[in-house]
């Protein structure tokens, strides 16, 4: 069966703190005429300017009419900028995309979409976009709108919509409107998980039914083991697993948990100014020792250490957001900034208490962050470290909590 989609050797190259914009035909041309000094510039050995990185590199793979194909990896590996590529949003530096088919794309919430335009023209727009005539729109409009739930603000700009309806919307129009491929990012994590479940269900029957292709990223594992036979695993840019989906997956969870292990002065998956760094985050029991187990219903601690690197800094903010391990789904969030505990350098290593952990058993990650009072950000770690919670007495009435219950225990009595 020949291709739908064929990607051949693709690289692309940004540099670092430059706005990438979209090029008219001026800025071609302007561009053109700058090429020959271009050559002169100095570069590293690596061929790269200072300030330059490759968002992929020599990136190779083919898709076939009909595959749902599930793009993972950890944030910054390059999933989004391929996306871009797919959607001729921004042109490869090396290589090439050969799309056969209408693409429908559903991006970052904002994409595709004209703000002062409401959500009825917005819907024609599209339809032209993609090449459809009025008639061929007309035949769907009464679809998306149904699918989308926002029928009460179809002529209201979109300026006005919140981020769950306009993703929404974006998703009925790109699902409905006919593509040969369908491509989305990670937007659907802005919607109810009662709405998501629904976007899966539409993913699986354009796939399955009406054999046109899907392409899906998401750190939703579970969303991706429903909806795909095929994951591509990519991290720094290139191909790390091309399989079945349960294979890559299984890869990729892995990968996690081995980074997690890893030094935090050593991760490269972090980002900031790195004035302040995170050097180590432990949990601890009431006893003082060490764990990677907490139990449910029981104290714990979990203590941090930083590195200031700029004496200037007097004081930060600090977070910790919990997600479940397997969906990405964020679960709680500690924030210093709620307790307005002001953090100086005195307080380090910093101390949480947790009185009372009201997570049911399973595995979870954390995501961890230090900030200025300005909102800078000096150090930020994605999916920092795992933790396991195991079965405990939460209640104090010797009936333990189902696994399947949920993430979180509630105290409560009844009369």
């Amino acid at each position: 069966m020949e291709s739908i989609i064929e990607i051949e050797h693709l690289s692309k190259k940004y540099k670092l703190g430059e706005w990438q914009k979209y090029y008219t035909l001026r800025d071609a041309l302007v561009g053109l005429s700058k090429l020959p000094f271009e050559f002169f510039k100095r570069r590293s050995k690596t061929g790269l300017s200072k300030g330059e990185f490759w968002a992929l590199k020599n990136i190779s793979f083919k898709v076939r009419k009909g595959e749902a194909i599930g793009i993972i990896g950890p944030n910054g590996a390059g999933k989004s900028t391929l996306l871009k590529v797919l959607s001729r949003i921004t042109p490869p530096t090396k290589g090439v995309a050969t799309l056969r088919g209408r693409v429908g794309s559903l991006l970052e919430v904002g994409t595709g979409f004209h703000q002062e335009l409401t959500g009825r023209e917005n819907i024609y727009l599209n339809g032209a976009i993609l090449g459809m005539n009025r008639d061929e729109i007309n035949e769907k409009f009464d679809e998306i709108v149904d699918f989308s739930g926002v029928e009460r603000f179809l002529d209201t700009p979109m300026k006005h919509y919140s981020s769950g309806m306009y993703m929404r919307l974006a998703f009925a129009v790109a699902a409905h409107l006919d593509p040969e491929i369908l491509i989305v990012d990670e937007v659907l994590a802005v919607g109810d998980a009662e709405f998501q479940e629904k976007c899966l269900q539409k993913m699986n029957a354009i796939s399955k039914e009406d054999k046109r292709t899907v392409i899906f990223v998401s750190h939703n594992m579970e969303a991706v083991r429903k909806l795909c036979d095929r994951a591509i695993l990519i991290d720094h840019g290139q191909i790390i697993k091309d399989g079945k989906v349960s294979e890559t997956v299984d890869t990729y969870l892995k990968q996690s948990l081995k980074v997690a292990k890893e030094s935090y002065l050593k991760r490269k998956d972090r980002w900031g100014t790195g004035q302040v760094k995170i050097t180590d985050v432990v949990f601890k029991n009431t006893k003082g020792k060490q764990i990677n187990n907490l139990k449910c219903g029981e104290k714990a601690e979990i203590i941090t250490r930083l590195k200031y690197y700029d004496k200037k800094v007097k004081k930060v903010e600090f977070g910790i957001e919990i997600n479940s391990f397997y969906d990405q789904t964020k679960i709680a969030r500690i924030d210093s900034k709620v307790l307005r505990k002001v953090i100086t350098q005195k307080n380090n290593p910093i101390k949480i208490r947790l009185h009372e952990l009201p997570l049911l058993p399973g595995r979870y990650q954390f995501s961890i962050w230090v900030i200025g009072g300005d909102g800078e950000v000096y150090d930020s770690i994605p999916q920092a470290g795992v933790f396991n919670v195991e079965y405990g007495d939460f209640y104090k009435t010797g009936t333990l909590p189902e696994k399947d219950d949920g993430y979180l225990l509630l105290k409560y009595d009844i009369s």
